[in-house]
């Protein structure tokens, strides 16, 4: 029935598709991503009045592919690399029949230019991930990408938390690596690490080659890896296929298709160009954003300083408390119904000693160090109550 769909829909114009269908080689699972994918496109907005030969061009992508917002393994693109191939860094040379593809965003417009394509993704996503990670900071886990050979990561700021934090670094092969949080622009969600020194035997890590953001458009193709719901070696660095919906200077909006566990991975362009680091994942296909890479490039010697600055939005910390800063020590007035100091026990006319690792002397230095932590961070926080020593475990509630 779908089938039959496709075919009145599109091929009535397009005689290529005949071709394609005919393959005996197609699986079954093809018909059916066909109608998912046209009628996607039919009721889209950017693409009502569009020529036939976009929905056709997407519609072969969706059947040799998987692209176009769906999940895709990035061992099920890899194409071997050839000799010219091989370096530490992910730059792939585009061949000249992708050049205008690559520059404006278009689509194939034949069979061969779309199995270039195809073969481009696949070498490009072979490069990703090889310098894709996963980052563990205590119990939260989030992706990085690794920049550089001497092993500076490039992530979200809500997932590197706060500066001189010790992280875990996870290979795409299983090995586990020591690293240090540096530092945090949370105005715009960019955050740095440092992969700690002697574990690669004096070798350079294998690292993403930095792009320009400064020359992405709407409709640019772009490829996404990362570790959706956390690290899983059996299933690898897994590869989404998109395009860029919007371009700001703070972020970068894609409909590539991605979850809980991806932020701060890598975006590339056509070219193995690292151009963004995932940063909101949206509940809608076209409402993920990712921070375009000049904003780590613009700041790059405060972040590797350690600086943290900004005020991330809708990821402000909150613990729920009022206090009096006139008073010489961090004496609880009020605990608000529902918030985290509540569920974790504190009560009013506790006077706070520690947050994690600092020490409070009045409510301003509290408020300070929550400033510096991350909505859902587990903090260990020490405190007096009727002169005893009380200890809790806070989970860092999220405000707007």
């Amino acid at each position: 029935m779908l089938h039959c769909r496709v075919r009145v829909v599109v091929t009535s114009k397009i005689p290529i598709i005949e071709r394609v269908l005919a393959k005996k080689h197609l699986s079954s699972k093809f018909v059916h991503r066909c109608g998912a994918v046209v009628m996607y496109c039919m009721k889209k907005k950017c693409l009502v009045g569009r020529p036939h030969s976009l929905i056709v061009a997407v519609v072969l992508l969706a059947g040799y592919l998987g692209t176009v917002g769906l999940t895709v393994k990035a061992q099920s693109l890899v194409v071997a690399p050839t000799p010219s191939d091989e370096s530490s860094e992910t730059k792939i040379p585009v061949p000249e029949d992708l050049q205008n593809i690559l520059s404006a965003g278009t689509v194939p417009k034949t069979l061969a230019q779309l199995r270039l394509l195809e073969q481009q993704f696949g070498k490009v996503s072979a490069a990703a991930k090889l310098c894709t990670v996963s980052i563990k900071i205590g119990q939260a886990q989030g992706c990085g990408v690794i920049i550089d050979g001497g092993g500076k990561v490039l992530t979200a700021a809500h997932v590197a938390m706060r500066p001189n934090k010790p992280a875990t670094v996870i290979l795409a092969n299983g090995q586990r690596l020591k690293a240090m949080t540096l530092g945090l622009n949370k105005n715009v969600d960019a955050g740095m690490l440092q992969i700690s020194p002697g574990q690669n035997e004096g070798a350079e890590w294998p690292h993403a080659t930095l792009g320009d953001s400064s020359k992405l458009a709407r409709g640019m193709w772009c490829i996404a890896t990362g570790h959706p719901s956390g690290f899983d070696q059996a299933r690898g660095v897994v590869t989404r296929v998109g395009r860029i919906a919007l371009v700001k200077q703070s972020a970068l909006r894609t409909d590539c298709a991605l979850i809980g566990g991806d932020s701060g991975g890598p975006l590339f362009d056509l070219s193995g160009n690292l151009i963004a680091i995932h940063s909101r994942i949206g509940n809608d296909i076209e409402e993920n954003l990712h921070v375009p890479i000049d904003n780590y490039i613009n700041s790059w010697d405060r972040l590797a300083a350690g600086d943290s600055w900004g005020t991330l939005p809708g990821f402000r910390p909150v613990l729920g408390v009022q206090g009096n800063s006139q008073v010489e020590e961090a004496v609880i007035d009020i605990v608000r119904s529902g918030s985290a100091a509540k569920k974790a026990g504190i009560q009013e006319g506790d006077i706070i000693k520690e947050f994690g690792n600092r020490k409070i002397t009045d409510f301003q230095s509290l408020k300070a160090a929550v400033a510096e932590t991350m909505p859902g961070e587990n903090v260990r926080v020490r405190g007096q109550r009727d002169g005893r020593i009380v200890f809790f475990r806070v989970v860092i509630g999220r405000g707007e």
